[in-house]
């Protein structure tokens, strides 16, 4: 399965996600110039559990190299398809996951969970000789809190089928829930020092799960709405997911629809979907300049369809975010 888009909307510039990316595609073009089968290269800067536990290896390494590798091996790849699958996956699911946060909690947790991918390889590995590199571990936590915090987003999907591509929405939980199974089932049939470090996906994905619960725990500093205030996006998105609701006996449907201040006072032009079941209707509806929070926009004939075929109307209550 390969992720297209999520349909979760986002209100800010993810900031550090961008960051994040830029510093792992410095690293990948550094990677390029010292060559992927430099074995050198990787064992002083990726995570390599016997430069630790094992006096003979490690006594050819430095107390900070071995505090950096903590660090420096989830910036490395080992090939390009490596490197865009990961960066793929933080450019999907990041941007949501750090608006949760806020842009300074988030480049935290992204590395917490990092660290903690890394520990669960090192306890299943204590002795391997062979380098673990790749963000996979700390995207693996993004992934995890995003599976807590958007169950009901919708990931569109490629599934290929041998030469014909099969696009399907397909919810958040499902598509995290499966790729999770495979990552435990993938480690239950591997042996240890394998190619790749399915217990560090598991790791982080359990890490940032729990990230999201002790993160309600940790008191707010204010820091998170000051920064939003320059993150913040000028547009809402183009294509937006309608949740819709209705009364018992009416045939009109009710939802609700997002702009900015900015939209709100120069007017926009939106797409909306409704989703019933994996068939998505898609409608044009154009916001007035000038309205206000809590303005109802009726759209005509596009409610419930009733007796005789005539269809009942839709209306869109108007929700302005980051309002001053």
């Amino acid at each position: 399965m390969i992720p297209i888009r999520d349909t979760q909307p986002s209100y800010s510039v993810p900031v550090v996600t961008y960051f994040l990316m830029v510093i792992n595609l410095l690293v990948f073009i550094l990677q390029i110039q010292v060559g992927f089968n430099n074995e050198s290269f990787f064992y002083t800067y990726g995570l390599v559990p016997s430069k630790y536990t094992i006096q003979e290896m490690s006594r050819h390494f430095s107390l900070a190299n071995q505090l950096i590798s903590l660090f420096s091996y989830m910036f490395l790849h080992g090939g390009f398809l490596h490197f865009i699958g990961n960066m793929w996956s933080l450019y999907i699911f990041g941007d949501n996951v750090e608006e949760h946060f806020g842009s300074f909690r988030f480049l935290g947790f992204y590395l917490i969970c990092g660290l903690i991918s890394g520990f669960f390889h090192f306890i299943l590995n204590p002795i391997s000789s062979v380098p673990t590199i790749g963000a996979s571990g700390a995207i693996a936590g993004v992934m995890g809190a995003y599976f807590l915090l958007f169950p009901k987003s919708r990931i569109l999907t490629l599934i290929p089928i041998i030469i014909i591509p099969w696009f399907v929405e397909i919810p958040a939980f499902i598509f995290l829930g499966i790729w999770f199974f495979m990552q435990v089932l993938n480690a239950a049939q591997s042996s240890a020092g394998a190619g790749i470090a399915w217990w560090a996906h598991i790791g982080g994905f359990a890490a940032g799960f729990l990230m999201v619960k002790l993160n309600t725990k940790v008191p707010k500093t204010g820091l998170k709405k000051k920064i939003s205030q320059y993150t913040a996006r000028k547009t809402t998105p183009k294509l937006q997911m309608i949740a819709t609701s209705f009364e018992a006996g009416s045939s009109d449907l009710f939802g609700n629809i997002d702009i900015t201040f900015i939209e709100s006072i120069t007017g926009a032009h939106k797409l909306i979907t409704i989703p019933w079941g994996f068939y998505k209707p898609l409608y044009k509806v154009k916001i007035p300049p000038g309205v206000r929070q809590g303005t109802k926009l009726k759209l005509k004939g596009m409610g419930k369809s009733i007796a005789g075929g005539l269809k009942g109307d839709m209306y869109l209550t108007v929700n302005i975010k980051n309002a001053i």
